[in-house]
């Protein structure tokens, strides 16, 4: 019987722009993606539609399910001549298991790949400014585990070997056994005054650093109330880090802010957010589905041509429009010589992303604007126009493009249900931890957001990306909106900055 192809990935210490492009592609072609706790949800983006995503939850002290059951399904599916992907967290084989992973695959004769990724002991470090080698401060690195496994009968760090290794020390996992480290550290030798640096969730807007000495790091932990994940530095070449101190002083360092868009859109506006130095959450509520009728979808697109007017009113519509033309027609000519239409500037960059040009924006990106730019400019009487938009839309385009005697056919391209997924545990992060801006970039991502009826923090306000928008918020209840003066998002992260920093 043939087997699949299992390939053990790292995924990066947290920052999705640190993931390896060998591992975006092992992602991209997963039929099985068996997967960690993740700092992002993006990471699942890039799996096929049809992909199963098995959520098993490792993180420290919390595992959903135990190693050994993960080692069998990991065979179990690579048996059944699949592609899984196993990601994990930094590098699978820096304190990743992923060895004994390994170990079981090859036992089992299943073949397997192993793709390093960049590990928090690296990244870390250097993301609090940290330089892992100086040539001041010496030219070696000592990577160590500040907790061992727990079924060890006893401990065997050589502490003594450890107190007197020259050079920059690293450790992970070891916040929960600070104090017991550095005691033996200093027994050992160790002076009690060498700095210690200790970086919380290191590369995403959560970051945090303290620093302080092997006999007074322990206190400090407590006072600010430091947890897991971190990872640790010891050594004088801290001290470089009041010099190169770069990633934790970015203007939304330390705000929190929930994005709300479904996952194929949100990365956008997530990575222009995480550069501002936000800590996002990803709690997307909603899903870009299928129309119902995907034949009348299509005869659409194949009809494009017949059309004197394309109108386009998201970049959601855009992008499933042009895919099924591109699956239809292989030369981009055959779109004849229909003039488009776009809502705004984010839908106007989504087509001419396919290489089309745009005849029509309106000064005011909303349905209105749309309309008042046709009645002003345009003399569309007894032209065709086909309008490209999700089911439930409002129906003032149509209504106001057939007053002004066009005749309007609506292409159906896609419609939006509720998200249930939540594979990073966003809403109870939300619910536990609150946040200071909440996101909306539409009506429907206002909706479906309440209808969680997740708690609302009392300082925490809405953004919203224009007046329909903000229109439904205040429908459901709420007071504390911003709103962007450009409706797009570009515009949103401009409104954002502006009430935080």
């Amino acid at each position: 019987m043939m087997s699949g192809i299992c390939y053990l990935v790292g995924a990066g210490p947290g920052d999705p722009g640190l993931v390896t492009l060998k591992a975006r592609d092992c992602i991209s072609q997963a039929d099985v993606l068996i997967y960690d706790a993740l700092s992002s949800a993006e990471l699942l983006t890039w799996a096929p539609e049809d992909c199963d995503k098995i959520d098993v939850g490792k993180r420290a002290a919390s595992h959903k399910m135990p190693q050994d059951k993960i080692n069998e399904l990991l065979v179990a599916k690579t048996r059944e001549a699949k592609t899984v992907v196993r990601l994990k967290g930094g590098d699978p084989m820096i304190f990743g298991r992923g060895g004994e992973e390994a170990a079981a695959l090859a036992e089992a004769g299943m073949k397997f790949e192993i793709v390093p990724g960049i590990s928090s002991a690296l990244a870390g470090p250097v993301y609090a400014g940290i330089p892992l080698t100086h040539r001041d401060y010496g030219s070696t690195l000592t990577i160590f585990s500040g907790h061992e496994a727990d079924d060890k009968s006893e401990a065997t760090l050589d502490f003594q070997a450890l107190a007197k290794a020259p050079g920059t020390k690293v450790f992970l996992m070891g916040v929960s056994r600070l104090g017991y480290n550095c005691e033996k550290l200093i027994a050992h030798g160790a002076d009690p005054a060498t700095p210690i640096a200790l970086t919380r969730w290191a590369t995403t807007g959560r970051q945090r650093t303290i620093t302080g000495t092997l006999e007074t790091i322990e206190d400090i932990a407590q006072q600010e109330n430091f947890k897991a994940p971190a990872v640790g530095v010891i050594g004088n070449i801290i001290k470089e880090m009041k010099k190169i101190h770069w990633y934790e002083d970015r203007p939304l360092q330390g705000k929190r802010i929930v994005v709300t868009r479904s996952q194929e859109q949100a990365p956008e506006l997530v990575r222009k957010l995480s550069d501002l130095g936000a800590d996002v959450i990803e709690l997307p509520v909603l899903k870009i589905c299928d129309p119902v009728n995907k034949m009348e979808f299509a005869e659409g697109v194949a009809n494009v041509h017949t059309y004197d007017w394309l109108v386009f009113s998201s970049t959601n519509g855009v992008r499933r429009f042009f895919d099924a033309f591109f699956a239809t027609y292989k030369d981009a000519r055959s779109i004849g010589g229909v003039r488009i239409a776009a809502v705004g500037p984010g839908t106007k960059k989504a087509i001419e992303d396919y290489r089309f040009a745009v005849d029509l924006v309106p000064e005011r990106h909303i349905a209105e604007g749309l309309l008042d730019s046709f009645r002003n400019d345009y003399d569309v009487d007894s032209q065709t126009i086909l309008w490209v938009r999700p089911e439930n839309a409002r129906s003032i385009l149509s209504d106001g493009l057939t007053e002004m005697r066009a005749i309007v056919d609506e292409c159906i391209a896609y419609r939006i249900e509720s998200e249930a997924e939540d594979p990073t545990g966003a809403a109870a992060r939300f619910s536990d931890k609150g946040a200071d801006i909440v996101t909306f970039t539409s009506s429907s991502t206002a909706q479906y957001f309440h209808a969680l009826e997740l708690p609302w923090p009392d300082e925490c306000k809405a953004a919203s990306i224009g007046p329909i928008t903000t229109a439904k918020l205040k429908e459901l209840g709420e007071q504390k909106i911003i709103q962007a003066e450009a409706h797009s998002i570009d515009g949103l992260v401009e409104a954002i900055v502006s009430e935080l920093v």
